[in-house]
């Protein structure tokens, strides 16, 4: 109600015009620049109406509108200010809610009714009893200019609300690697104490559309109704996410001595846990290590934890001073990680922290050493200090939730499940100055 209110406040309406008769004087007048100083919301209630749409009501409420007056008659001209007061006023508005063809949500006017109490006239001019006539005159037109405008104008508001939204982007860049697409799959579900949108909620690499080769599984979400908003994120989300991010080549990852600002990863460290590299090198050089994932990351959503394991190959090179490799060893790892889901303005973060890790050698040029634990524990070590961050940095960015204007998250809480997670959380909306609204739309 309050956005209702926001928008009747900023309502401009046309000038009209028209013509009374004072005995055998006919007498012209022209009222302009209407515009709404104060209204009132005392009773308001909003409510669903299952199987149509929506339902906002008003009652008992008032309005003060001010404008210039201006008349023109036979020997008689003036000019003023007139003020207007609106009382006893109802309107009860029902709009449909439903989905169009290219899946966004779309809102028609199903119906308006509307109710004016009482409309009071005051004139403000020179002449006093030019007052007393046309304030007595001018009542009846403006009681019957709003009651045949109002609901024209709640449904041209609609229409340009419909058209605000089919130019709402559906698909949301996450990053430069994914989008999101959260396009409506079917016309929303409309039931006596809730509302369901039904979300595609897929995750594609920039610029590649194709769907996963799987299929999301169906889920409810909670019958309660604590929270403004239940949000249920499945594992299809998740696992289109790390196709996603795997197709775009997000998890291949370079680590060299400059991107390692945790230590310096050079052949020096490496001897420790490699004793045959100090052989072939007299003096420390840096290490690149190439990581590349050979899989999709596996996700699963349980009951307490989200799972992350990553699957792939890496690549051992010391970087020799004459601007060359030395090529090390090669092998398979597989690392599983938990996933930490936090939400920050709108967005859902997601940070991984590496539990278990397995390395198996598959070639070395200059040998192995038989503890390969050791070997083990100085990749467990760099996939923790340096590779982990490096792509929870890439995730940082996080994954859009909702992209309501002017609205933040009150209180997001999330409710880990098996097979979905559940978003539950209130919603502010933070209502702006014109002034601010009219620079925003030009920015």
């Amino acid at each position: 109600m309050e956005l209702v209110k926001q928008a009747v406040l900023k309502e401009t309406f046309p000038s009209w015009s028209g013509q009374e008769s004072l005995s055998v004087v006919k007498v012209n007048y022209v009222i302009s620049r209407l515009r709404i100083n104060a209204v009132d919301f005392p009773e308001t209630s909003a409510s669903f109406i299952p199987g149509t749409g929506i339902c906002l009501s008003v009652a008992r409420a008032s309005a003060t509108i001010s404008a210039d007056w201006r008349m023109n008659a036979w020997l008689l001209k003036g000019k003023g200010e007139i003020t207007v007061s609106i009382s006893g006023l109802f309107i009860s508005i029902i709009f449909n809610v439903s989905r169009d063809s290219t899946g966004h949500l779309s809102t028609l006017l199903h119906n308006c009714q509307l109710s004016i109490g009482s409309v009071k006239v005051k004139l403000s001019g020179r002449s006093s009893w030019i007052y007393s006539f046309l304030s007595g005159y001018l009542e009846k037109p403006i009681h019957t200019k709003l009651d045949k405008n109002l609901c024209l104008n709640i449904k041209y508001k609609i229409q340009m609300m419909d058209a605000q939204l089919k130019k709402h982007k559906v698909l949301s860049q996450i990053d430069t690697f994914a989008q999101v697409d959260y396009s409506l799959l079917s016309s929303p579900a409309v039931f006596k104490s809730h509302i369901n949108l039904d979300l595609k909620g897929t995750v594609y690499p920039v610029g590649n559309h194709t769907d996963p080769p799987f299929m999301p599984a169906p889920f409810a979400l909670p019958n309660q109704g604590d929270s403004m908003i239940y949000l249920g994120v499945s594992n299809y989300f998740l696992k289109s996410a790390s196709l996603a991010y795997y197709r775009a080549g997000a998890f291949n990852i370079t680590i060299s001595e400059e991107l390692a600002t945790t230590f310096s990863l050079n052949t020096s460290l490496l001897k420790y846990f490699v004793s045959e590299t100090s052989l072939s090198q007299a003096a420390a050089c840096p290490v690149l290590l190439n990581l590349m994932a050979t899989l999709p990351p596996a996700v699963s959503l349980n009951a307490d934890r989200c799972v992350l394991q990553i699957t792939g190959s890496v690549e051992v090179f010391a970087a020799l001073p004459n601007s060359t490799t030395q090529y090390i060893f090669t092998g398979n790892l597989t690392a599983s990680t938990t996933a930490n889901l936090t939400i920050t303005k709108q967005k859902l973060i997601i940070s991984l922290l590496l539990k278990r890790f397995q390395f198996s050698l598959l070639h070395s040029n200059l040998g192995f050493p038989e503890q390969k634990s050791v070997v083990e524990n100085f990749l467990s070590y760099a996939l923790r200090r340096v590779v982990i961050p490096v792509i929870n940095d890439k995730l940082g960015k996080g994954f859009p939730l909702l992209n309501l204007a002017h609205t933040s998250l009150t209180g997001p809480a999330i409710k880990m499940n098996q097979g979905h997670l559940v978003i539950s959380t209130d919603v502010h909306y933070q209502p702006v100055d014109r002034e601010d609204e009219d620079l925003h739309s030009h920015s």
